[in-house]
């Protein structure tokens, strides 16, 4: 007799799971508690989707994840990803290791995903909210009752994959599945934003618009660098973002939550190293003359940053570079490469893309079963796992649910 096995959440993990489960010959349900699969998987990648990475180890993780992630993802890495897309018939490309749909459009992923689903006959439950999981002990089979806000439901396996509490609130992220999981006797690790921006401290100078910038960012707690990244920064009238500032995001979030004092420092010259800008700073002195700061230095960098900068260094713009001092313009000059800005808080679930913390790993095996119930299995975000951004949360999605969806079936 087939299994029968009930997925309450339909996404990237949840969908993939129920496949692979009825693949193999399970009768599978899922339960989403949305109007629609894949609500945040549709908007991932900035609407592009990035599945994977061609640069996939267990390093790009949480430390807490490393050791079993090796494990995992030497069972479903991402060639099998790749694979699993083909068999999807979604053609696959790379962007400097990065892997997207050749489509650049998160919704083909989505709608391959709901289209395989109808294909293998899978069941889906829409408006309905997982609310507990009881165990039915039948002499030796145990069987698990399902309860969601409206039924009822029984099943031979449970496959548990509500996501975290992170993403818009049309996605419902509610974190609800980290309670159900209490409830079943599972430890749940402290959970905090990540792949996150910064606000920024009160009376921090800030630009006046949203401004886009190749930047190195240094975050340190005191005289030490906690963290340091490269990448496209974004910073607004509040606060920081960005790939690089989210890179840094998990460290400076448990940070700035046990209120500790973190400062960026920015350098908007990267590819310029001491010597290279230590010339250009030379060059720049040879133009003191009758021009103003503001001309002096309106095409030295953006001028949404070069305003910050003057407004910081308390210059009137008008000034003639004449009447400015050497030693003062090269402290202009070196804020480039030097700007710094406290640290307020993060911002929040609602703005990160993945949540830090959750059920604990060592309450699961190797297979996504919990030590003490056989038949349930925890997948995806609900997990105490987190990855860099580049993909690398979209294949623990894909790893955990594969995974979870075979041995279920079996």
């Amino acid at each position: 007799m087939d299994r029968k096995i009930i997925v309450a959440g339909g996404g990237a993990a949840g969908m993939c799971a129920a496949i692979y489960a009825a693949r193999n010959g399970a009768s599978v349900t899922i339960i989403e508690k949305n109007s629609q699969l894949g609500k945040k998987l549709s908007m991932t990648g900035n609407g592009r989707c990035n599945i994977s990475n061609l640069n996939m180890n267990e390093k790009m993780y949480n430390p807490a994840a490393e050791k079993r992630m090796k494990q995992w993802l030497s069972v479903y890495g991402v060639l099998d990803v790749i694979s699993f897309f083909k068999s999807l018939g979604i053609v696959i490309k790379s962007e400097d290791g990065y892997l997207y749909p050749i489509s650049g459009q998160a919704q083909t992923v989505v709608s391959a995903f709901e289209n395989e689903i109808k294909r293998l006959g899978i069941s889906v439950i829409y408006g309905e909210q997982l609310k507990a999981v009881d165990v039915i002990q039948e002499s030796e089979n145990k069987r698990y009752r399902v309860l969601t806000n409206n039924n009822t439901y029984e099943a031979d396996r449970v496959i548990i994959a509500t996501g975290s509490l992170s993403g818009p609130k049309t996605t419902m992220s509610t974190g609800d599945g980290y309670y159900i999981c209490k409830k079943l006797g599972l430890t749940i690790k402290d959970t905090y934003p990540a792949l996150v921006g910064f606000k920024a401290a009160a009376g921090e100078i800030m630009p006046d618009g949203g401004v886009r910038s190749l930047a190195e960012i240094s975050f340190f707690l005191g005289n030490e660098v906690v963290a340091k990244e490269y990448g496209e920064l974004q910073i607004t009238k509040d606060g920081i973002s960005g790939i690089p500032v989210m890179q840094a995001s998990s460290k400076v979030v448990r940070l700035l939550n046990e209120k500790k004092p973190v400062t960026v420092s920015i350098n908007f010259f990267p590819d310029y190293d001491e010597d290279d800008y230590i010339s250009l700073e030379k060059e720049m002195l040879r133009l003191r003359d009758d021009r103003s700061l503001s001309d002096f230095l309106t095409g030295f960098h953006n001028g949404y940053i070069t305003d910050m900068i003057i407004r910081k260094m308390k210059m009137g713009r008008s000034m003639k570079m004449k009447n400015i001092s050497e030693s003062m313009v090269l402290s202009i000059l070196d804020s480039y490469r030097y700007y710094k800005i406290k640290l307020d808080s993060d911002y929040g679930y609602l703005q990160s893309q993945v949540t830090s913390g959750g059920v604990s790993l060592g309450d699961v095996r190797d297979d996504l079963t919990t030590n003490n119930h056989d038949g349930i299995f925890v997948v995806g975000e609900l997990l105490d796992v987190d990855g860099r951004c580049g993909g690398y949360n979209l294949q623990w999605a894909f790893t955990s649910g594969s995974i979870a969806g075979t041995v279920a079936s079996l």
